[in-house]
């Protein structure tokens, strides 16, 4: 066998099993199969608590409601900023830092990461980790990969600049054009537990036009029903240690 041939037998046999390798992270994207076999990736706390998240922001439109509703109700909230929004409204982020909400990293563009190799996973993180770190003097810890999909590069890519991936448990299905808070209070809920971490969106950067509005519109009756139920409310900082 010639080189050549030796070379392109090598790497027909090789690029799939690399592929499959990088893709491999992706079956966390199964809900319900992650929620029961990998907690910490769930972002499973402490059974008495609740933690509130929000992807795609900072909006200077959308995100002030929030903050000013939360205020209202004396909750916080992690809030995964994608890192170019981040850099259009840095005075936007300071301003969630200083209501008191924890502040992570949803990557610089909502692109998959899947589609990525491990050089362009890493740059468009570490972008959004020090735009972040730079406008609020405080390097973020805690990382969502965009629509949940995780791949090999980047779980490597987190352990090298020190970031924890974390996903959900229940989601509201907010992003759509036929959400209503109804829906919104409705798909939360009926998968909501102690010890749950709940994924909604302030902005509509990657949703339908004006969808935060729905969220906008459940997010009190989310919050009464985790207070019916026991639960307290709070950002992942204070959800605790992930169950068994």
């Amino acid at each position: 066998m010639n080189t050549a041939r030796l070379i392109r037998t090598a790497a027909a046999v090789t690029l799939p099993v690399l592929a499959a390798a990088h893709a491999a992270p992706v079956i966390s994207t199964l809900g319900p199969l992650r929620n029961r076999t990998m907690p910490r990736l769930s972002g499973r706390g402490r059974p008495d608590h609740i933690a509130l998240t929000f992807d795609d922001g900072p909006d200077p439109l959308s995100t002030p409601f929030f903050l000013r509703l939360l205020a209202e109700r004396r909750v916080h909230a992690t809030f995964f900023l994608l890192g170019r929004e981040a850099g259009r409204s840095p005075g936007l982020v300071r301003e969630i830092a200083a209501a008191g909400h924890e502040i992570a990293i949803h990557g610089w563009l909502h692109r998959p990461l899947l589609l990525r190799g491990p050089r362009a996973t890493y740059d468009d993180l570490a972008r959004a980790r020090d735009t972040v770190a730079d406008i609020t003097g405080r390097r973020p810890t805690l990382f969502r990969p965009p629509y949940g999909v995780m791949s090999t590069a980047a779980h490597l890519t987190a352990r090298r600049l020190t970031l924890t991936p974390v996903l959900w448990t229940s989601w509201g299905e907010d992003w759509t054009a036929r959400a209503t808070p109804e829906s919104v209070h409705r798909t939360v809920t009926s998968d909501l537990d102690g010890g749950g971490t709940v994924l909604l969106h302030d902005s509509d950067c990657t949703s339908a036009p004006a969808a935060w509005r729905s969220t906008l519109g459940a997010l009190p009756r989310i919050l009464d029903t985790c207070e019916q139920r026991g639960y307290e409310v709070g950002p992942l900082r204070d959800h605790g240690r992930p169950r068994p």
